[in-house]
């Protein structure tokens, strides 16, 4: 392999995995001398990659943790398995990474080949997701464009499907991405109404990056989560919720949004109280999923619920 270039990409794609690689193998493998191989380590040391030598016998090296991440090589079958990994993330919104999904796999589909865009089309189109909530599914190609124009500060333009039906085409400046849990929402400033907007994600379609550039507005009142909280607490009002848990702290931390925090009553019982912008049905369904037992002090809407749907599901079996 005389070209150098791919020679050294060739040489860091083989020590990016966990291993370590004895000088003679990689000779070997790359069809060199182990002097090239010991100048290939060089320049790549040069380049900012640390490569850590081994002593021995034989010798080996390795790459190790730097203070920044390289650009990863990926061979075919590597890309099409995390590109399907990511979207799969972002579409059942992984509580604590769903944005980072959204952000890593915009950037991984910009630079994949056509063949693999395709691959990636076709197994994603093949597999049916087992998911929770309402049935209001997000496209990845939706999210992928909605997240190239916020991270771009691009103009966007979409249509959008409104909760009564209504049609209305939109151009915003899109500011960011919120998933809840259940749903994505887009945090955008709305030129036509001048006003800042909450948009659900599984209702925009044909969504078009203009390609005009913005200078990003301020929110009215804290971060975008902050600012999705308060709006979906305007849409629907807030619950004030009190649920008791039969199980450790936790164990029940571990199951519940990470702002959403039980008081502990004893070593293996705690109480949760908290104000909440969720519809009851929604949180008698959370409850159900949790694997604990629980009992609901409030409120009495979610009481009612709780009672109604136990009954349901009694008379459901024979």
């Amino acid at each position: 392999m005389t070209d150098t270039p791919a020679r050294l990409l060739n040489l860091l794609s083989l020590l990016q995995t966990p291993r370590e690689w004895p000088g003679s193998e990689l000779a070997e493998r790359l069809s060199v001398s182990p002097r090239t191989i010991r100048r290939d380590i060089d320049r790549l040391r040069d380049l900012g990659y640390p490569v850590e030598a081994t002593m021995g016998a034989v010798g080996g090296y390795r790459l190790v943790a730097g203070t920044a991440m390289p650009p990863l090589l990926l061979d075919d079958e590597e890309a099409v398995a995390i590109a399907v990994g990511l979207r799969a993330g972002a579409g059942h919104a992984i509580e604590g990474i769903e944005e980072a999904s959204v952000r890593a796999l915009a950037k991984l589909e910009q630079v994949l080949p056509s063949r693999l865009r395709h691959r990636v089309s076709v197994l994603q189109n093949a597999t049916i997701p087992l998911t929770r909530g309402d049935g209001a599914t997000v496209t990845p190609g939706t999210l992928t464009a909605l997240a190239g124009a916020v991270t771009g500060h691009e103009r966007l333009r979409f249509g959008y499907r409104a909760g009564d039906g209504a049609e209305t085409k939109r151009l915003v400046e899109p500011y960011r991405l919120v998933s809840t849990g259940r749903r994505w929402y887009l945090v955008a400033y709305d030129l036509g109404r001048e006003d800042w907007r909450t948009f659900r994600v599984d209702r925009v379609s044909e969504p078009f990056a203009t390609g005009a550039r913005f200078a990003p507005r301020e929110l009215p009142s804290g971060d975008a989560a902050t600012y999705m909280a308060r709006s979906m607490a305007r849409a629907q009002g807030e619950v004030d919720l009190d649920v008791s848990f039969a199980a450790p702290t936790e164990f029940v931390v571990a199951r519940l949004p990470s702002h959403l925090v039980p008081v502990a009553e004893g070593p293996n019982r705690c109480r949760l109280r908290a104000r909440v912008a969720d519809s009851v049905e929604w949180l008698a369904l959370r409850l159900a999923l949790m694997d604990v037992d629980f009992t609901v002090h409030g409120p009495e809407s979610l009481i009612t619920y709780v009672r109604d749907l136990s009954t349901r599901l009694a008379n459901a079996t024979p």
